[in-house]
């Protein structure tokens, strides 16, 4: 986990997953693992700096802590000066009893007496100075507990103190003393000693959380309810400007690395997605007047409801065809001159004063805003239409029309249709940050292949499937789907190879 592990380039030379599957050149090797894969992870780096240091497992997991998992560091400012080394963690100096201490098993709870102080020569009477409690000398060592920085308290008060801090602030590695201005850390034999055992597992669970969010090269999927980390080290964030770190935990769903994203938002750069979102939530209000359901006709202007994902829409009052997000004639959309997807840049430039040029950059955030949105909101129609028309062909299969493999081609199809809609949302959110120039005018070119073939295919999957001659509408289907792979893999592709070629060019700094 160490920092200077980290490699100074991308490796870009066929990174595979762990199940040994060979990758593109801009994909990351990564491992998923199991919480319990993890804790063994974190007690192999303790046990070598305890062995090094010759300290006991819990102070070994502070300093590893405190200096981020980064070993090499912690070796080479602890060997220049110890003492500064433990007092910049908050443990005790290492002369001090807390460090002098055996090694202990960071799961083992204390047997023997408190090992943070020496056994006092003469017991003394004792007034707790948070509760006021009076102890007399005999309950000296059985009712009252110090670390090594001396600062004493009754147990009732320390184990109310940490029970708070664990279970309700959910701290856990970094509980510092109760004294005021007292920065010392309670060591984990502390907390085994002083709570209950619930308490102790809960210690421990946020002590296993805190070491993933510490360690540079692990991320806990994000996912509610997944118990998996994912290790990757090939996405510091000195490389997030050349790379989308996409990577799929074992819960089958997909994550970015670099930021965290709970979804594959390639082909975007972590910083121009938090760069668009940011966007749109200053825009709320015209995302809210984006998302309407409802259109009127270019033609007759009757109000029209989009109840699929398919892009080409027929008017029931005038049969005129237009395409719903530009709501330009639908002929023009499958010719070479369809431009759909590109935004008139010469009506910005056009703008002189201040006024206008405000208007002309809203039309061109709203262009590409109401593309983004509509992929969004297709993708969701796509699937939720096709359940509706799966449901048909099961009835089909169970009267023997079909067979279980006749049924699934369709839903393949649907699956290609969804992925290719959410790398074209993300395309629409990259474009508006493009630079006008060659690049970008190959980068379109693609984009709206993907788009084109993408609303073929949907229109094929919204007819009645069911009552057409089923040899005939699967085989267009299925070409039309194995097209649309082809023309995704493309954008996507070409988009991400570009980033480590600098081939794209920003109007912010990424």
């Amino acid at each position: 986990m160490d920092s200077e592990s980290e490699p100074d380039v991308f490796d870009a030379v066929s990174p595979s997953t762990e199940d040994g599957s060979s990758r593109k050149p801009y994909d990351v090797a990564y491992k998923v693992l199991s919480p319990e894969e993890i804790t063994a992870m974190q007690n192999k780096q303790v046990k070598k700096v305890q062995t090094l240091l010759e300290v006991p497992a819990s102070s070994a997991a502070i300093l590893l802590r405190h200096y981020a998992w980064n070993s090499e560091r912690l070796q080479e400012e602890f060997w220049s000066d110890p003492a500064a080394s433990f007092a910049a963690a908050g443990l005790s100096p290492p002369s001090s009893p807390t460090t002098s201490t055996a090694s202990l098993p960071m799961t083992s709870p204390l047997k023997s007496r408190n090992p943070f102080r020496p056994k006092s020569k003469k017991a003394l009477p004792f007034d707790c100075p948070i509760c006021c409690n009076d102890y007399p000398a005999e309950e000296f060592d059985t009712q009252t507990f110090a670390l090594g920085c001396k600062h004493r308290f009754c147990r009732d008060c320390w184990k109310e103190y940490l029970t708070g801090k664990i279970k309700t602030e959910g701290e856990s590695a970094r509980v510092q003393c109760m004294e005021s201005g007292c920065n010392r850390v309670v060591v984990q034999e502390a907390v085994e000693e002083l709570v209950e055992p619930a308490v102790v597992q809960r210690y421990r669970e946020l002590v296993q959380s805190a070491y993933v969010q510490d360690s540079p090269n692990l991320r806990w999927c994000p996912h509610p309810g997944c118990q998996f980390a994912i290790e990757c080290s090939q996405a510091p964030p000195r490389m997030l400007n050349q790379i989308v770190p996409t990577v799929t935990c074992k819960c089958g769903n997909d994550l970015c690395f670099g930021c965290g994203y709970q979804a594959d938002h390639r082909p975007v750069l972590c910083k121009i997605v938090k760069a668009w979102e940011k966007k749109c939530a200053d825009d709320s209000e015209t995302a809210n007047w984006l998302n309407a359901n409802t259109k009127e006709c270019p033609k007759c202007q009757s109000t029209i409801e989009k109840n699929g994902g398919c892009n080409h829409m027929t008017c029931k009052k005038c049969r005129g065809e237009f395409c719903w997000v530009c709501m330009g004639p639908w002929s023009e959309h499958g010719t070479s001159w369809y431009q759909c997807n590109r935004f008139d840049e010469k009506s910005g430039a056009d703008a002189r004063d201040a006024q206008a040029k405000s208007r002309a950059s809203l039309e061109r955030y709203l262009h590409y805003f109401n593309r983004f949105a509509n992929h969004d909101q297709s993708a969701k129609l796509d699937a939720d239409f096709y359940k509706n028309t799966e449901k048909k062909m099961e009835i089909m299969q169970n009267n023997g029309n079909l067979s279980w493999i006749e049924v699934q081609f369709a839903k393949e199809a649907v699956g290609t249709v969804v992925k290719s809609r959410i790398l074209l949302k993300w395309s629409y959110a990259m474009a508006y940050y493009l630079k006008r120039n060659n690049m970008t005018e190959l980068f379109e070119d693609n984009q709206r292949d993907l788009e084109r073939a993408v609303e073929n295919l949907s229109h094929l999957l919204e007819s009645n499937i069911a009552e057409q001659d089923i040899g005939k509408i699967r085989f267009k289907i299925t070409n039309q789907a194995a097209y649309v792979q082809k023309r995704h893999d493309i954008l996507l592709d070409d988009t991400l190879k570009g980033y480590l070629e600098q081939r794209w060019q920003f109007t912010i700094d990424i």
